[in-house]
């Protein structure tokens, strides 16, 4: 996945003590408990769309302790916390529900999203646009890019980021499924020998010739599993069967565009079947709606 960095200065001022000083008003220090502050319409909102039907909580006041403190971060504006949770609702949780059923998503979302205003940089230049963390948390970034077309000053290159929100939100959501029902292992044997760690240095054409839908699919076999679940999703069936016959020249290590539409085809069936015969859900039944949904706020 992509990650961040949080800069953390610790400045301890130590004064001479006295007999008679007390603990002070600890009670006040922000992230001990004593910070509080009365619920407004984002608390409203959430506990009324998030926490009362799925049992998800949200976190978008800022803590330190609930990020990766070696990276330097910002906190979301609150002005874009409804916009993004109400578009998660509509573009995500809903096409989901439509068509696996409200239990379904009342099992298996995971219950605590923390939001983050930047995005998350790694020293090799790569960038972490989300995280999920033991099935139960999705660390969601660059929060403070998106704008949807009802919000003002929308312009038709802020689809960009609310793409990649959803993409990664799928992305993550998957290995979620994955932690619980593992895909076959014979998705793994499709691409074999061609994961690496230098995913980074593989431009996306590139990747696309040796039969992945992004370079980071190239980063390993749960990697390109999940990458294959949620481009497609984002794509929509069209999208990616447009993606999939575009390919018309050879990559470098001689893999010919025949064999890599042929190992997209290969994934693509092999996730649609694990879906099925997984989850019970039809999965371009899903990409429709997802798909639907996605464009709805972007055109």
């Amino acid at each position: 996945m992509k990650h961040l960095t949080i800069s953390l200065l610790l400045i301890a001022a130590f004064a001479g003590c006295r007999k008679d000083d007390g603990p002070g008003n600890v009670d006040n220090i922000p992230g001990l408990g004593g910070d509080t502050w009365a619920q407004g319409p984002i608390d409203v909102w959430i506990k009324d769309s998030l926490t009362a039907p799925l049992n998800i909580s949200v976190k978008y006041k800022w803590d330190q302790g609930e990020l990766d403190p070696s990276r330097t971060l910002v906190p979301p504006m609150e002005d874009k916390i409804l916009p993004v949770l109400s578009t998660v609702r509509r573009a995500w949780i809903k096409p989901y529900e439509a068509e696996a059923g409200e239990l379904f998503m009342k099992k298996y979302t995971p219950k605590y999203f923390v939001l983050v205003g930047s995005s998350s940089y790694n020293l090799d230049g790569t960038i972490i646009l989300g995280q999920a963390e033991g099935g139960r948390t999705i660390q969601l970034y660059a929060l403070n890019n998106f704008r949807v077309n009802w919000m003002p000053g929308y312009q038709p290159s802020d689809s960009f980021n609310v793409i990649e929100m959803f993409h990664t939100i799928h992305h993550e959501f998957a290995h979620i499924l994955n932690q619980n029902i593992a895909y076959p292992v014979e998705y793994k044997r499709i691409s074999v020998g061609q994961y690496t760690s230098s995913w980074n240095l593989v431009s996306e054409e590139e990747a696309s010739r040796r039969g992945f839908v992004s370079s980071y699919a190239m980063a390993a076999p749960d990697e390109d599993f999940v990458e294959m679940v949620s481009m497609m999703m984002v794509m929509g069936k069209s999208g990616f069967d447009n993606f999939v016959n575009g390919i018309t020249e050879p990559a470098t290590d001689g893999t010919t565009p025949a064999q890599a539409r042929a190992r997209l085809r290969q994934k693509e069936s092999m996730v649609v079947d694990y879906y099925r015969t997984s989850w019970g859900i039809n999965y371009y039944n899903l990409q429709l709606r997802s798909r639907a949904a996605l464009v709805a706020l972007i055109k």
